[in-house]
């Protein structure tokens, strides 16, 4: 049995609107065990026996069955976002964010490295199958590198989280 973080895409903004209980329970309808949700943006840790592409399948089915939407979902082991989070890479503070994207593909983790960003605002590193970036509150949305992720193109490809919201999720 594996434990696993589930990161569904686009939850709760843009009109994918889903209460974390109903999130629970379709986990738990594929036969999911020790299903716990975090935060109201889609976070979900379960434990099965199945691997992660796999589970990661039958959660994307299960979730566009139950709430018609073309879900998204990243699926990998506590274990690996254990070692993404401990391998970040810029110093933390409290007038920036620490994020983190988790990107599909080598493709666009090399388009979004392309981004030009200010160096005096935001700062970007790669990491495994991961970006690393830091940006000060406030500026998200409006940064360059903000405004590369949110492209319309890349929703099947990535998600986005906070430093913060990831330890919540290794600490269930």
């Amino acid at each position: 049995m594996t434990r696993y973080v589930g990161l569904l895409r686009g939850v709760n903004v843009g009109g994918v609107n889903m209460r974390m209980a109903d999130l629970a329970e379709v986990v738990r309808g594929i036969g999911y065990d020790d299903v716990v949700t975090v935060l109201a943006s889609g976070n979900v840790v379960f434990t099965t026996d199945v691997d992660a592409p796999a589970a990661k399948e039958a959660l994307e089915t299960a979730l566009r069955e139950r709430f018609g939407y073309e879900a998204w979902v990243h699926v990998m082991s506590q274990d690996a976002v254990r070692a993404i989070v401990e391998a970040y890479p810029f110093e933390r503070s409290g007038e920036r964010h620490a994020y983190v994207v988790f990107a599909r593909d080598a493709a666009t983790r090399a388009e979004l490295l392309g981004v030009a960003v200010d160096d005096g605002t935001e700062e970007v590193s790669a990491g495994d199958g991961v970006l690393y970036w830091t940006v000060p509150k406030g500026l998200t949305l409006d940064s360059a590198f903000g405004k590369a992720q949110g492209s319309g193109r890349h929703k099947p490809h990535l998600t986005t989280r906070n430093l913060n919201t990831l330890e919540k999720l290794l600490a269930k």
